[in-house]
């Protein structure tokens, strides 16, 4: 039948060469039906996937930024880029929890919570071992979750991938904190439209208005307002440069390089630390990869796929492991409860308890966030039995089979000479894998030096208190203390000092008034939009801190809802002329 409409089709009318590819691709759309949607558990979180192709193996996509997979079916590159994935693998799409047809859940997802998510999607559609294919944001939990889980994943393909979200003197291609705030001044503005400037995502489709307005609506119908903002954030926090070089997966890279949105540098930077990586440089400037030179990703892809040879037995000997260590004194009369509450904590947070001696153990977790949670608790607990305890936790690369004691005995080590009572420290490799766990975080002066003679910073964790409410100075307009749809901004701001994800949308939701409303009852009363109010507010709380010279600088920024000392120094130096490190001297 297709044959018979595209005969008469040619027969009748004259196209040029893009129109008859795009007609094909329109047919395409017209042929190839929607998969059926269904949905795994994750937890208590619905997530929705669907399984389409007759390939010999299994392929996992995880998709970038915000998906709808339903929206997918829509766009004819996209159905062609699929249909001839599918004659080579069975193809398994989701969408990750918060976006699309999964679980609209508000609050932050953990980098565990993401790799459950594919666990969960995997188990329900009976895929053992898959090749896992992450696009942009979407490869960082890919290459996490290959270091984590490398027998059941079959090989690794990234396109437009990224190690960081944030700039850095060694990682100098990410956006500034500066560019971060434009990108989410332009969601919380005008997110799904044309100011979003879309078209850099994929500028050989700048043009296409039907595509372009398809762009618009895929990512409206992936993610609210809201969520796009909460998305972003956290990756803005996205860093896993330290675990790169555990990936043993054979691993393929994809990357344009004239891509504005990661750079061809970035892809460079993760293929020399990801061990016998390839990196196939394309040519073209679109992020997207069913945009641009398609015909080539998929040859690049089929290739590497045919390439390797599938097996069931698990072949690897190494892997990636998040361990807590800690070091208990307790009286002789608790000391059985305490080893006790120990053993239940790391149960309860599906840890594996694989030493245990009388005052000291080493717990294994499938990721950080479980550890950090355990030991705050822990921290809690043996409080009450008038104990003490010291706690680190690292990740780090260790043997599948034997004891890992030998290979962490230099942070044991560290974990007894250098914690306070009490204390949980975090390696860097930790906290950067901390997204959306709700702790404090506290850079420390010291560093540890790990077995091959590298660097690394110390933290330490904590949880989050209740701050103080207090009302800083504001410019008046007219006396605003009295006013007490101020006070009650005031105070929200003082409720999420330390937040900083915290911003107008929060704001407007839970002083229960329109963003339209806010904007103008404080212009009237402060001059100040809701943005400058709130900055405003961290900065004079950050004077104070400063002037009583209890904590860092960078300390202090954390304290206030920044998330970058450099960003915060920025700002401080904008608002009152002067450098918090010129203040305090």
């Amino acid at each position: 039948m297709l044959t018979v409409i595209v005969g008469y089709v040619l027969l009748f009318y004259s196209f040029t060469e893009v129109d008859f590819l795009q007609f094909i691709n329109l047919l395409k759309t017209i042929t190839m039906t929607k998969p059926k949607t269904a949905y795994a558990k994750s937890g208590d979180v619905n997530i929705a996937y669907q399984v389409f192709g007759s390939g010999p193996v299994d392929l996992v996509y995880i998709p970038g930024w915000v998906s709808n997979i339903d929206l997918m079916w829509s766009c004819p590159e996209l159905v062609s880029f699929f249909e001839e994935l599918g004659k080579f693998a069975r193809v398994i799409l989701f969408d990750k929890r918060g976006t699309g047809l999964s679980d609209r859940v508000v609050e932050f997802a953990t980098l565990e919570e993401r790799m459950e998510d594919i666990t969960a999607v995997m188990d329900a559609a009976g895929s053992e071992k898959a090749i896992l294919f992450g696009h942009s944001e979407g490869g960082s939990v890919s290459a996490l979750f290959s270091a984590t889980y490398p027998d059941r994943v079959i090989s690794l393909i990234a396109f437009g991938i990224f190690a960081k979200r944030r700039y850095a003197d060694d990682y100098p291609w990410a956006p500034t904190d500066q560019e971060r705030q434009e990108v989410y001044d332009m969601i919380e503005n005008n997110w799904g439209s044309g100011a979003m400037n879309l078209e850099s995502l994929a500028p050989s489709k700048a043009k296409d208005k039907v595509f372009m307005e398809w762009l618009a609506n895929y990512f409206r119908s992936g993610a609210s307002p809201r969520a796009a903002m909460i998305l972003t954030k956290m990756n803005t926090q996205v860093d896993i440069v330290n675990i790169l070089g555990s990936i043993k997966v054979p691993t393929l890279l994809l990357q344009r390089v004239g891509d504005i949105d990661v750079k061809i540098e970035e892809g460079r930077f993760i293929a020399d630390r990801i061990p016998d990586s390839r990196l196939v440089e394309l040519e073209g400037d679109d992020h997207l990869f069913w945009a641009g030179n398609t015909f080539e990703v998929l040859e690049e892809i089929k290739s590497f796929v045919d390439s390797i040879k599938v097996t069931s037995e698990p072949v690897y000997e190494r892997k990636l492991y998040t361990f807590m260590v800690g070091h208990l004194k307790a009286a002789e009369a608790y000391q059985y409860s305490v080893r006790n509450l120990v053993k239940k904590l790391a149960n309860t947070y599906k840890g594996n308890l694989v030493i245990d001696t009388k005052n000291s153990f080493t717990i294994t977790f499938e990721g950080p966030s479980k550890a950090v949670h355990c030991s705050t608790e822990l921290v809690e607990a043996v409080q009450s039995f008038n104990a003490h305890i010291s706690i680190g936790i690292d990740i780090r690369e260790c043997s599948v089979v034997d004891c890992i004691c030998e290979e962490t005995e230099d942070f044991v080590a560290l974990v007894a000479n250098q914690a306070t009572p009490n204390q949980i420290i975090l390696t860097e490799t930790v906290k950067n894998l901390l997204i959306g766990v709700n702790i404090n975080i506290t850079p420390q002066k010291a560093v540890f030096k790990t077995d091959l003679g590298t660097s690394m910073l110390l933290y330490t964790a904590s949880k989050k208190q209740k701050r103080e409410k207090i009302v800083p100075h504001i410019p008046k307009v007219k006396d605003p203390y009295k006013d007490s749809f101020l006070q009650r901004v005031i105070q929200n701001i003082n409720n999420h000092l330390s937040n900083d994800f915290y911003g107008v949308t929060i704001l407007c939701r839970e002083i229960g008034v329109s963003e339209r409303q806010l904007q103008r009852k404080l212009k009237a009363i402060t001059n100040k939009s809701p943005n400058q109010l709130i900055s405003s507010i961290r900065l004079h709380k950050a004077k104070e801190l400063l002037m009583s010279k209890q904590s860092t600088i960078a300390e202090i920024a954390f304290q206030t809802g920044f998330s970058s000392p450099s960003y915060f120094s920025k700002c401080f130096k904008k608002e009152f002329e002067i450098s918090p490190s010129d203040f305090i001297n």
